[in-house]
């Protein structure tokens, strides 16, 4: 809550436009190597398959935002709350809808080409 207030804060005394690509890759930068790793080859994905999308950070957390400056996806390290896996995370403004139900996180251990090609659908059906 305190990284989201911090946000909000230099979101209103900003001069001209933020830099939210900045601020998610200094965030990216802090993480310890494991996080680190998965986290800019999950950025260079999300970046490539939906231009569209804005960095920015979210509650401390590098997050994707549409036009609007609503948060879209983000991913949450595993460090943050001392779990073993990295998230990544749709809000309810992402396109995933799929009948009643359908999932909106997903736990990530390792990237291999399989999991890479899945996010990358998943981001661009997201932000259709």
């Amino acid at each position: 809550m305190k990284a989201r207030a911090r946000e909000l804060k230099s979101e209103r005394t900003a001069k001209g436009k933020r830099d939210g690509e900045t601020d998610l890759l200094d965030a990216v930068n802090a993480l310890p190597a494991p996080s680190r790793k998965m986290a800019k080859r999950l950025h260079e994905i999300i970046k490539s398959s939906a231009p569209i999308l804005n960095p920015k950070t979210w509650y401390g957390m590098p997050a994707y935002a549409d036009a609007d400056g609503k948060v879209v996806l983000f991913f949450r390290p595993a460090e943050k709350f001392k779990e073993r896996y990295l998230t990544l995370g749709f809000n309810e403004t992402a396109k995933l809808d799929d009948g009643a139900m359908w999932p909106v996180a997903y736990a990530l251990l390792n990237l291999t080409p399989t999991e890479e090609k899945k996010i990358a659908a998943l981001v661009k059906k997201a932000v259709r």
